[in-house]
């Protein structure tokens, strides 16, 4: 990924922590937290090339929306409308 990548835990400012509003026991949250981002990061980077096309979508974003797509057996366009 040519752009920086988000972290997992992103306080917010301006009301109550996000995180402190989710279900720790939810299964996807849990999913979330064991998932080696880093080495996504890695090894996707190198399909990634610096000023050539549209900005780069970050490749933890892609690789949540494919394990979900998997996980709940979705269409791309069903993914796309949840």
């Amino acid at each position: 990924m040519l752009t920086p990548g988000r972290t997992f835990h992103q306080p917010n400012l301006f009301e109550t922590d996000l995180l402190w509003q989710l279900d720790p026991g939810d299964p996807l949250l849990q999913l979330a937290t064991v998932i080696p981002w880093h080495e996504f990061d890695e090894a996707f980077s190198i399909h990634y090339t610096k000023g050539t096309g549209a900005p780069s979508k970050p490749i933890r974003l892609i690789v949540e929306l494919l394990i979900l797509k998997q996980l709940e057996n979705l269409s791309g366009e069903a993914l796309v409308v949840q």
